[in-house]
C-alpha cells in the first residue's frame, strides 16, 4: 500500500512552521523516516494517524484521502499506532491491557480477542509474564506491549515513533528485529533520530530537518552522498585540522584513529561510507547551503 504526500503543512497557533511542504512517496514494506528531534517528524505522524489536521496539503494512503473525514475514519481502521509516550494503565496486567485495548478496537468477539492477544504476546515474547503488572515491566518490556497493541487489528500501515529511544543495546536489537519481521505484508513507517535503527530495518527512507524533507531515496543512494568523503586518519593524538567532520574517535594506545567526513584531507585515507556518514553529510550540506536531495 502506497502513501502519497504532496505540500503537507502544518503552523501551529504561535506561528511556528512545524511542516513545510512536505512531498514524500511511501512505498510498501519498512520505511524509514530519519531526522534530529524537532525535525517534525511527530509532528507529520500525528497527522497521518489523524491526531493532528494539516493546515494544508494532501494525504493519499492506498485509495483512502487522508484530507477527508470519510477518508480519515477508513484510515484508521487499517492503522496501528505506536506513539513515542503511549499511555499505560500500570495496575492492569499486560494480557488485562492487551485485552482493553482490542475492546476499544472493535474486537467484539471475546474468544477471537483472547485468540489474538495471546498470539501478539507470544509474537513479542511476553507470554511468560503476561500476568505480571505492566508497572513492574522494564523500558523495553512496555515498549514490546506498546508494539502488541498497534498489532491487534492486523493494521495494513503501522506507524511506530522513536521505539527503541532509552532502550538496552540488547532490547534495542530485539526491537529491530521484531518490525523488520512486520514489514513483509504491510507498510511500515519507522520515526527515529538514531541512524542504526534505520541502517538495520529499512531499504527506503527519507530525512527530514526544520519541517522539511531533505532527502528521500535508498539506503544505497544515500551512502552515495557520502562517498569520496571519507576518510580514516591516524594522528598522534591531536584531531586534524581542516574543515572536518569527527564522525568517531578510536584511541590505539600510542596513536589516535579519526573517521571524518570532508572535501579533501591531507594524509586521509579514503573509507567506505555507512548510512551514518550519509546522513553527517547532509546535514553538513544542509548547514552550509547546499542542495542534497536525491529524487
Amino acid at each position: 500500500m502506497q502513501i502519497q504526500i504532496q505540500g503537507l503543512a502544518k503552523t501551529y497557533r504561535s506561528k511556528v512552521e512545524a511542516l513545510k511542504g512536505i512531498d514524500l512517496t511511501i512505498p510498501n514494506g519498512m520505511y524509514g523516516l530519519l531526522g534530529p528531534n524537532g525535525a517534525g517528524k511527530t509532528t507529520f505522524m500525528r497527522i497521518l494517524a489523524g491526531i493532528l489536521h494539516p493546515t494544508s496539503g494532501t494525504i493519499q494512503v492506498g485509495h483512502f484521502d487522508g484530507t477527508t473525514a470519510q477518508g480519515m475514519a477508513q484510515i484508521k481502521r487499517i492503522l496501528g499506532y505506536l506513539p513515542q509516550d503511549l499511555g499505560m494503565y500500570p495496575d492492569l496486567s499486560a494480557r488485562e491491557f492487551l485485552d482493553y485495548v482490542g475492546i476499544l478496537k472493535g474486537l467484539d468477539n471475546r474468544q477471537a480477542r483472547k485468540h489474538r492477544v495471546d498470539e501478539l504476546l507470544e509474537m513479542v515474547a511476553l507470554s511468560n509474564v503476561a500476568s505480571r503488572k505492566i508497572k513492574t515491566f522494564s523500558g523495553g518490556m512496555k515498549r514490546r506491549v506498546g508494539i502488541a497493541q498497534a498489532l491487534l487489528n492486523d493494521p495494513q500501515l503501522l506507524i511506530v515513533d522513536e521505539p527503541t529511544a532509552g532502550l538496552d543495546p540488547e532490547e534495542r536489537i530485539r526491537f529491530r528485529n521484531l518490525l523488520s519481521d512486520l514489514g513483509g505484508n504491510r507498510t511500515v513507517l519507522l520515526s527515529t533520530h538514531i541512524v542504526e535503527d534505520i541502517a538495520q530495518t529499512c531499504q527506503n527512507l527519507a530525512v527530514m530537518k526544520s519541517g522539511q524533507v531533505i532527502f528521500q531515496g535508498t539506503i544505497v543512494q544515500m551512502l552515495e552522498e557520502a562517498r569520496g568523503k571519507v576518510w580514516i586518519v591516524t594522528t598522534s593524538g591531536p584531531k586534524p585540522e581542516g574543515d572536518l567532520m569527527v564522525v568517531s574517535t578510536l584511541n590505539m594506545g600510542t596513536t589516535v584513529q579519526y573517521r571524518v567526513i570532508g572535501q579533501r584531507v591531507v594524509n586521509g585515507i579514503p573509507a567506505d561510507p555507512t548510512l551514518e556518514d550519509g546522513y553527517v553529510w547532509l546535514m553538513h550540506e544542509q548547514r552550509t547551503g547546499m542542495s542534497a536531495s536525491a529524487y
